[in-house]
Parts: C-alpha cells; sequence; structure tokens
C-alpha cells in the first residue's frame, strides 16, 4: 500500500486550485465574449415590435411632410403660372389663417340708427392688424365666365351680394359659383331705395331674397347688403326678422378704371371692405377680370392679402 505523504497532498492540492482558475478564466473569457453584461439578449418580441412601429411613424411623418412640401411647391407654380396668364404684375399674397378668436363687430360710429341696439350691425371694416382686405361683389348683372375661371385659378376669395332679378336668367353661374366656395348673400329682390319704402315692403324685399337664395341655392344668408348703401331702422329690423346678422358695406370701391375711397386719406387699411360689382363692356370700360386684374395689382403691391370675410364674422 502506497502512503501519500505531504508533499503528494500538496501537489493534489495545487493540480485543482490550478483547474478551478482554468475553469474561472474560461467562464470569465467566455461571459467577455457574450457581451457579459446581457447586452447580447435579443429584445423580446414585443419591444422589436415597438421598435419597429416607431421607426414605421417616423417614416410616415417623414413622407407625409415631404408630400405637403410637394403640393406647396405645385400650389405656388400655379399660382405663379395663373398671375402670368392673368396679366397680373406680381402672385398674390396668401391670407394668413383666421383668427381662432372672431373679432367683435360694432356698427361704425355715425351709422347706427335710433334704438340701433339688438340689430344687425353696420361696419365698413373688420377690427383686425391682420393685413388682409375683403372683395366683396354685388348685384348679378354681369356673368362672366372668364371671371369665374381667373378667381378658381388666382384662389382669390370673395363674398357676393345678390339681387333677385339679376341672378334669375342663370342660376346655374351663382351655383359654380357656390360650388367653388363662394357664400351668395342678400342683396334685396329689386334693388330698391330702402329707406322710400314702408317696413312691409322692406321686409318683402329682404325676407323675399333669402327664400330666394335658400330655395336654389341650399342656404339661407346671414350677410345682407342694403342697394346704394342705404338703409333706416326699418331696414334693420326687417332684416333681423329675416334672419340677417350682418349688414356690411364697404370702406373702398373699385372700377375697371379707378379706385374711390370713402376715408380722406385715401388709404387701404387693414380689414377693410372693398366693395365692387358684376359688371362687364356693357357698364364699363372693361371687364371683370380687368376689374380684378387692378383691385390685385394695388392691393398686393401694398402687402395686402384677400380674405374671405365670412371667416372673420
Amino acid at each position: 500500500m502506497r502512503v501519500v505523504g505531504q508533499n503528494d497532498k500538496s501537489r493534489s492540492f495545487v493540480t485543482v486550485r490550478s483547474g478551478i482558475a482554468v475553469l474561472a478564466v474560461t467562464a470569465l473569457v467566455s461571459g467577455c465574449a457574450q457581451g457579459g453584461d446581457g447586452s447580447d439578449v435579443p429584445p423580446a418580441a414585443g419591444q422589436q415590435q415597438a421598435k419597429a412601429d416607431r421607426q414605421r411613424a417616423k417614416a410616415d411623418r417623414q413622407r407625409a411632410k415631404e408630400r405637403h412640401a410637394a403640393k406647396l411647391r405645385a400650389a405656388h407654380k400655379a399660382r405663379v403660372a395663373a398671375a402670368k396668364r392673368w396679366g397680373l404684375k406680381k402672385v398674390p399674397l396668401l391670407p394668413p389663417r383666421p383668427p381662432a378668436g372672431k373679432p367683435e363687430i360694432t356698427t361704425r360710429k355715425g351709422f347706427e340708427v335710433d334704438g340701433h341696439d339688438g340689430l344687425p350691425p353696420v361696419f365698413t371694416t373688420v377690427p383686425t392688424k391682420q393685413k388682409v382686405v375683403f372683395l366683396t361683389i354685388d348685384d348679378g348683372a354681369e356673368k362672366d365666365p372668364a371671371f369665374l375661371r381667373m378667381m378658381s385659378e388666382l384662389k382669390v376669395p370673395y363674398t357676393a351680394f345678390l339681387s333677385g332679378f339679376l341672378v334669375k336668367d342663370d342660376y346655374g353661374y351663382f351655383e359654380k359659383m357656390q360650388t367653388g366656395g363662394v357664400v351668395l348673400n342678400n342683396h334685396t329682390l329689386r334693388h330698391p331705395y330702402l329707406p322710400g319704402l314702408s317696413y312691409a315692403r322692406q321686409k318683402r324685399e329682404i325676407c323675399g331674397m333669402q327664400d330666394m337664395i335658400e330655395k336654389r341655392y341650399g342656404k339661407r344668408p346671414t350677410l345682407f347688403r342694403p342697394p346704394f348703401g342705404s338703409y333706416n331702422e326699418d331696414t334693420l329690423h326687417a332684416a333681423r326678422s329675416c334672419g340677417i346678422k350682418y349688414a356690411p358695406l364697404w370702406n373702398e370701391e373699385v372700377f375697371v378704371d379707378r379706385w374711390e375711397y370713402r376715408e380722406w386719406d385715401r388709404e387701404i387699411h387693414p380689414g377693410d371692405i372693398v366693395l365692387s360689382h358684376f359688371r362687364g363692356r356693357a357698364h364699363w370700360k372693361g371687364t371683370m377680370p380687368d376689374m380684378v386684374r387692378r383691385f390685385l395689382n394695388k392691393v398686393t403691391a401694398e402687402g395686402y392679402a384677400v380674405a374671405r370675410l365670412e371667416d372673420y364674422l
């Protein structure tokens, strides 16, 4: 029998310790090779899906931005081409966003009637600091297809005030106008001088036109402009009874060959309402596109955009 001595025990102990050390180093090296901190562990399926969703959403947002930018470039290019085609000196300015809070509309000083409280306000300018003006066109005598094309191609908003006896021979013309986003408003049935009529006859003129517009175009107006800008207390009472909320007049008037001004300074002001008429060569020395050209050249040169009146009321 062989007796293991002390030296043999020592050698065995060293051999065991060396084996343990080798195993530890091997495990350490193996751990380093695999990341050690668990970073090599693949994410769970839900995490992978969430990451993929975020990447897709980011890509979708980028594509949407690119499409929007391309759309704006195309729209501007079309406006540049339209401005050149219609003989404008500059491309009309785009209006700013309408205010989220609508301005308070009150009757202009000196334009009141007795007992005006509660009656439709009569005003010539919308209170705003934005450099915008509002184009309004009255009656409906001229029905020029070129005018509709011009306003559509240039994307210029305007408001129409119609008289029944002038529109009834071509309701379709104004239907096209309405389809293009123009609001059709009330300018009475026969365009009379209203203060010369009784309350009952004024009411027939105003309510009768309300009925006509509702029947033909599906919506009852809330804006009314008295013919010649003339009215009295009965006019506004009758208008209110017919569903009218506002009675806008104007601060400037534009023709084919000139401008006329209400104010002494003969200047355009922010929020001014500009009047014109559906007229052609039978009444003017030019056409409606000629009038629009004069209007746009001036307001654009002075840094004004044309906004939609109804957006501010």
